[in-house]
């Protein structure tokens, strides 16, 4: 079954450009390998930390989005755990609103 996620993972302000971009796409390139699909990622840039990581005060925000088996994130976090680049990282799942279709309605209005 597939379940939305949302991982959100921090790189260090000191990584070039082309250094962020094989981050990223090391772990987009993992979670397809491990069955993700319609995966979105969105680099919202370098901020300021609500505290000191690791004697970082900035950090680079990767926002990644992806419908995959539950048995994908383990995996990944392990990798981003044991990752230079990454100072923090929290994947969570993601609620679906299930869609209704005219044909519930009409179920429901017979009862």
């Amino acid at each position: 079954m597939q379940i939305v996620y949302e991982t959100m993972y921090i790189l260090r302000p000191d990584l070039r450009e082309e250094q962020i971009e094989q981050v990223v796409t090391k772990y987009q390139t993992f979670v397809q390998e491990q069955g993700a699909e319609q995966i979105e990622i969105q680099n919202r840039g370098k901020r300021r930390l609500a505290y000191e990581i690791g004697k970082q005060r900035e950090g680079i925000y990767i926002q990644m989005n992806y419908q995959g088996p539950g048995a994908l994130i383990a995996p990944l976090e392990r990798s981003m755990r044991l990752s230079e680049e990454v100072i923090r990282y929290l994947t969570i799942k993601q609620e679906v609103s299930e869609k209704v279709t005219p044909e519930d309605d009409d179920v429901e209005a017979e009862e």
